[in-house]
């Protein structure tokens, strides 16, 4: 009678307060903008806006145009690309060139003064940026003190001011020239495009940092931070370094550096379907993206798993290879989920191939002057291949002189053109801000790297090795059948814990960095505190956390530790802990232990972290759905961490 007493308690109160709590955000010092940008002879309204919708998915909480017509006119608006819309609607603007953004608060309130573009005090030019200027303090009172005075709070407004500072009141009467002179005294990161009224043949884009594409199309230019507002009209793109600027016209292009050196660019063709960024049926992108991974598995796999040839071949990396089971000592280095799928790797390279690993959070390793031999690796994982951190741990080992790989998804992303060598998970692309199938990738490649490392270190015998490629090459269907197992009991458990106000999650060894990551994903998109542990740390502290209101999700899939995993789980029984168990289907020692049980396939222990993440991702997915969370943007996240 209390449980049940309890939990409509939760009920209601979560129900009436649901809306209010979700108004209630604390905005992040991190910048994962959007940029969109056209010029050319179609209308450039709706180019722009389309493109900003397609980058929704970065995280956002205001969105601006910008449109060269007859005279430069905005319109800006705080919260979804919808307010923008509506605006446009009531007062529509018309033009052959443009600028869009959407805005993640950094410097100043999420609201419409403070959203881009942002414009010189004459209303010449306009300037969206995504990055952080580091440097706009003191830029700001040099500003005010030759009598700027400034609309915003932010950071860009001062870059738009001292590009006009520059061009006006110093007598630099080139605007790119103006341009140029501005980005040599700014620090920190930015991706940057402006048009002008004075120059309304030009667009003109340039970057250190923060990414930034060129697309090249029959009707004209575009420009987008990533490829999914420009595969819709042209898959030929060129990507801009560190330190190049592009001026750009409807039918040309001509990059130079910001010291004015021009710069030969290599054009690439995208290998990406307008269909792969639409949800083809499902609710959300997120639920996609959770079905997509068989396939997703198996194509991180094609090409590189020949049982048959009893070899692996990893193409990205094979000239490195060698000297990368010769290291003293790999050194991994991510953020967020890739933090978890390295944690994974640590396990399998050291009981596999016996090279030490040490797992570093890139936000962390970078500033704490970590000792960094010639002889070491440094294994960089990244989504987007774009996130800042992980990017200088990448730069700060090349200038000690180490070896770096990088592991993303994206083709052509800054990680994968400044590391010596590296394989793409060939995840396709992910546009959930909470990632799924890009993690089940990168733990595909790894264990693939584990094995051969160790293959080639002989410390597995020929016949483990071949005996775990044909095990590795079950995992697509494997993975089918754990999506196909569970989902039906997670959506009872979900229903039944909604409103919990906590979880505890529990995992041994390989399946501890899988209980992080499941904490993770509840945390991103249901808004519910979740923990993970190593089950042994559980009568270190957090035990004392367990009544019979606590669910508790234990990962039991481990067949060498599992009399160690049910003893913890008879600990927190004993506290009456609603305890949900994701287990082998031929593990029964927990069935009456277990106020539920998902069942996985049975497998070898190497692979068991993919399987089992699987049922934890879509157990998130159904409670943030009942919670009437947005799912696929969760508040206060992004999907492409670019700037510190």
């Amino acid at each position: 009678m209390k449980m049940a007493l309890y939990f409509a308690f939760l009920f209601f109160r979560k129900a009436f307060t649901h809306c209010k709590l979700l108004l209630k955000t604390v905005k992040s010092q991190v910048n994962m903008c959007g940029i969109v940008g056209y010029i050319g002879s179609k209308e450039a309204t709706t180019i722009i806006l389309d493109g900003l919708r397609k980058l929704e998915y970065r995280g956002y909480d205001s969105a601006g145009i910008a449109i060269l017509g007859d005279e430069l006119v905005h319109r800006k608006a705080a919260g979804k690309i919808i307010e923008l819309e509506n605006k446009i609607v009531q007062n529509a603007i018309n033009g052959t060139s443009g600028i869009g953004h959407t805005r993640w608060a950094t410097h100043g309130q999420p609201n419409e003064i403070n959203a881009h573009p942002h414009f010189s005090k004459n209303g010449r030019f306009a300037l969206v940026h995504n990055g952080i200027i580091e440097n706009y303090s003191a830029i700001k009172m040099q500003l005010q003190k030759k009598g700027h005075s400034f609309v915003s709070e932010t950071d860009t407004e001062v870059l738009v001011r001292l590009i006009e500072e520059i061009h006006w009141n110093d007598g630099v009467k080139n605007f790119q020239e103006a341009v140029q002179m501005a980005l040599k005294q700014v620090e920190g990161a930015y991706g940057i495009a402006i048009i002008s009224a004075d120059i309304p043949d030009q667009l003109i884009v340039a970057k250190k940092g923060s990414p930034l594409l060129v697309g090249i199309g029959k009707d004209g230019m575009f420009i987008g931070s990533d490829a999914s507002p420009i595969i819709e009209h042209t898959n030929k793109v060129i990507y801009l370094e560190d330190g190049e600027m592009a001026v750009l016209t409807a039918h040309s292009y001509a990059v130079k550096t910001i010291d004015n050196t021009l710069r030969t660019k290599q054009v690439h063709e995208l290998a990406l379907d307008i269909a792969e960024i639409e949800k083809n049926g499902f609710e959300h992108f997120m639920l996609k993206e959770i079905y997509q991974q068989p396939q997703s598995i198996e194509d991180s796999l094609r090409g590189r798993l020949l049982p048959s040839l009893n070899k692996i071949q990893l193409g990205g990396i094979a000239d490195y290879l060698p000297q990368i089971a010769k290291a003293k000592r790999l050194i991994i280095t991510s953020c967020g989920t890739s933090w978890h799928a390295a944690l994974v790797a640590e396990y399998l390279i050291e009981s596999m191939a016996r090279i030490p690993v040490e797992v570093e959070y890139a936000s962390e390793f970078r500033y704490r002057n970590p000792i960094i031999n010639d002889d070491d690796v440094i294994i960089a994982i990244s989504q987007s291949g774009e996130t800042a951190d992980t990017l200088a741990a990448v730069k700060m080992a090349k200038e000690q002189g180490a070896l770096t790989i990088g592991i993303c998804n994206v083709v052509g992303s800054t990680i994968a053109r400044e590391t010596h060598a590296g394989m793409y998970t060939h995840a396709g692309p992910e546009i959930g801000v909470a990632s799924t199938k890009a993690f089940t990738t990168q733990i595909t490649l790894l264990t693939l790297l584990a094995v051969e490392l160790a293959n080639q270190r002989q410390t597995i015998s020929a016949q483990q090795f071949s005996d775990y490629l044909h095990e590795i090459a079950k995992l697509p269907g494997l993975a089918q059948q754990s999506l196909d197992s569970s989902k039906d009991v997670l959506k009872e458990v979900a229903y039944l814990f909604t409103y919990a106000p906590n979880f505890l999650y529990m995992g041994r060894g390989l399946n501890f960095p899988i209980a992080l990551e499941g904490a993770l994903k509840l945390k991103e998109i249901s808004y519910i505190h979740a923990e993970g542990y190593p089950s042994a740390e559980m009568k270190h502290g957090p035990i004392a956390l367990i009544d019979q209101h606590m669910p508790i999700v234990v990962l039991a899939t481990t067949s060498h530790i599992n009399e160690k995993t049910v003893s913890n789980i008879e600990e927190v029984k004993a506290r009456k802990g609603r305890i949900i168990t994701i287990a082998s289907e031929s593990n029964h020692e927990i069935d009456n232990l277990s106020e539920y049980v998902i069942r996985i396939p049975d497998c070898v222990d190497i692979l068991s972290p993919i399987l089992t993440v699987i049922p934890l991702q879509l157990l998130a997915y159904y409670i943030a759905v009942n919670r009437g969370c947005e799912v696929d943007q969760p508040r206060n996240l992004a999907k492409s961490v670019t700037v510190e």
